[in-house]
């Protein structure tokens, strides 16, 4: 390899780890499983005064989003949901506690899924994807953690209203 490929090669490796980096850990905000953790299971569906959405519908939210954008950069044939009705939970609340855990868990899986494709060294991070209108996996990685990161900060908002938020 010309010096020249091992200082691209270089310069993409860093990037990927800091995308994942951001992906996982937040950076500067609180990463998603902070914002969740030990949150009383009588405030999942509770919305506070003059607010639009209770912090299940956020969190089902994000885990309709982070999925059709992991299916969009990996599946040319996706079909991505209606806008707006597709992306947002109509229940206030989850149904239990394993619906809870079950998005819970697609969240993570979803993530780590997207972080697979970011790990392939096949797939470069500022080609076009083949499908689209120009979106490549590096515009996808930012993409989640930016829609990610806005609504994990509404959910600390609601935990402080609802007094469940230890700073």
């Amino acid at each position: 390899m010309a010096q020249s490929d091992q200082s691209v090669a270089a310069v993409n490796d860093a990037v990927r780890r800091q995308l994942i980096d951001l992906l996982t850990s937040g950076n500067a905000h609180q990463p998603f499983e902070a914002a969740i953790k030990e949150l009383p299971a009588e405030l999942r569906g509770v919305i506070p005064d003059k607010l639009p959405y209770s912090i299940w519908q956020l969190v089902d939210h994000i885990r309709i989003v982070q999925w059709d954008i992991l299916e969009f950069s990996r599946d040319a044939s996706h079909q991505s949901p209606p806008w707006p009705k597709g992306y947002w939970p109509s229940e206030i609340a989850p149904a239990d506690e394993a619906k809870w855990q079950q998005a819970l868990t697609q969240i993570r899986q979803d993530r780590d899924a997207f972080i697979t494709l970011l790990n392939d060294p096949q797939r470069d991070l500022y080609e076009p994807l083949s499908h689209g209108d120009g979106q490549n996996l590096l515009r996808e990685a930012l993409l989640i953690a930016d829609h990610t990161a806005y609504h994990i900060g509404e959910i600390i908002l609601i935990r402080r209203l609802l007094g469940a938020w230890k700073s």
